[in-house]
């Protein structure tokens, strides 16, 4: 690592093999390195020197190394601290983290694994050193422009945006709750491109989307000739992470076989693809998303307790559109200029006045997804390149919230799904009519060519 030698490292082991490993390999990394066999010792070294990271057993012989988490996180909160578990141990993990531990490693303590982590607390602790230079983190043009893409100010948002900031200094697995159309992946992306990992991979999954056949071989990988098809060597999403964030968004969708086998690859920071005989090493920062609470699951045994509490260390709830409403103005601003950049559209029309009042009072079922696609279809139907009351069309959006499900919606398909897939339909059929005439098929809808190749793209419509 660049520079190296100005980071010092406390680590705090009663076995003196163990300190005598350690201190070796983090000197062979280029690191200056201080030992300490209790917390007695260890809380002098804090209190005389500076460190850029610490790393310390649970069990000492004067007390718990989670005392000295705790107490790391509080007189230096800009200290990376991770702790020794035994084997097998994930409560004591779990626990560890949600006190703010950076990260933690189990005995026995993998090398290959303790150099991952060690180097990606000393790239997080360059970083906070580089905030810690300016009078505050909001004097970071990279961090503003970053939380910009979580448009709003509300107080609501204001303080998911600052869970967000605190959350990409851990590595702590974050489960985020919200309702559908919430902006899961977006604060999961955040979360991601403000932490160490940043210049690493970012792979989002949709756990309700892989066939439950499919499912290990996709997260974990295979090997060649492990079942019919496997005409070559496959990684997996894991794999594809490695050194990045993997996010397992509707992770509710899983089923419980799936469930072991994701709590082992957590627990042993490692997989086994299909047909392979030998474990891979992962190194991977797992973030969690649902629209359904888990806990009720837990309790009706659809999900394991144990994989519950090893996914949700910390939640972050993502507030309804409902409780920022102030915020509605802005975004629907940002989302015109964005939705007539993708349509290649001259400029973004002007909302009246009315139509925003309009806006801003709708019961958004969708949340922000709804918006977006309201404002998709106003795009469409204003004339002189403003959108009016009328072409929100709100009025045939709150006619497809029915009471009782009698036009065709599943009765757990939400309102945003369920407009969509009326307008893939309609698409379809126009298609179908005008025999694949795009042309003629766009002016049947009576939308732009341009609007049309879009939505046909958006849909992944051939």
């Amino acid at each position: 690592m660049n520079n190296a030698m100005q980071h010092h490292v406390l680590v705090v082991d009663d076995e003196p093999d163990i300190r005598e490993l350690l201190d070796l390999t983090l000197t062979r990394m280029g690191l200056q390195v201080t030992t300490a066999e209790d917390l007695g010792v260890a809380r002098r070294a804090l209190a005389e020197q500076s460190f850029s990271f610490c790393l310390t057993d649970m069990r000492l012989p004067d007390g718990n190394g989670l005392d000295l988490v705790r107490e790391i996180a509080r007189d230096h909160p800009q200290l990376p601290a991770a702790v020794i578990t035994a084997h097998g141990r994930i409560e004591d993990a779990v626990t560890a983290l949600k006190i703010g531990a950076f990260d933690f490693v189990s005995k026995p303590v993998d090398l290959s694994i303790l150099r991952k982590l060690v180097n990606t607390a000393l790239k997080l602790r360059s970083e906070e050193s580089a905030i810690e230079a300016s009078d505050s983190e909001h004097d970071s043009p990279f961090i503003d422009d970053t939380m910009d893409k979580m448009i709003g100010n509300s107080e609501a948002i204001q303080r998911c945006k600052a869970m967000i900031r605190k959350l990409a200094r851990s590595q702590a697995p974050v489960m985020i709750s919200g309702a559908s159309g919430s902006g899961k992946e977006l604060a999961a992306r955040l979360i991601h491109d403000l932490g160490p990992r940043a210049d690493q991979a970012f792979v989002p999954v949709n756990c309700g989307a892989i066939p439950t056949e499919l499912m290990e071989s996709e997260f974990f990988g295979h090997m060649k000739g492990s079942f019919t098809g496997a005409g070559t060597d496959k990684e997996g999403l894991f794999q594809a992470a490695d050194g990045g964030t993997l996010m397992l968004d509707e992770v509710a969708d899983l089923p419980l076989s799936m469930q072991v086998k994701l709590l082992r690859a957590i627990q042993e920071k490692a997989v086994l693809p299909v047909g392979a005989r030998k474990e891979v090493p992962v190194d991977v920062r797992l973030l969690s998303a649902s629209h359904q609470p888990l806990r009720p699951l837990v309790d009706e045994g659809k999900f394991r307790s144990d994989l519950f509490f090893r996914l949700n260390v910390i939640e972050l709830q993502l507030p309804d559109l409902s409780e920022r409403r102030n915020d509605i103005k802005p975004m629907a601003q940002h989302f015109l200029k964005e939705i007539t950049e993708q349509w290649e559209e001259a400029t973004p029309p002007v909302i009246s006045p009315e139509a925003m009042t309009a806006l801003m009072n709708h019961n958004y079922t969708g949340n922000v997804r709804e918006l977006i696609n309201i404002l998709q279809r106003a795009i469409t139907m204003c004339e002189n390149n403003t959108i009016s009351v009328e072409d929100l069309m709100l009025e045939q959006v709150t006619a497809t919230k029915p009471e009782q499900n009698g036009s065709g919606r599943d009765d757990d398909q939400t309102l945003d799904t369920y407009i969509e897939d009326i307008e893939k339909k309609m698409l379809e059929d126009a298609l179908e009519k005008t025999r694949y005439n795009k042309t003629r098929a766009a002016e049947l809808l009576g939308i732009s060519f341009r609007s049309f190749r879009y939505k046909l793209k958006k849909f992944d419509i051939e």
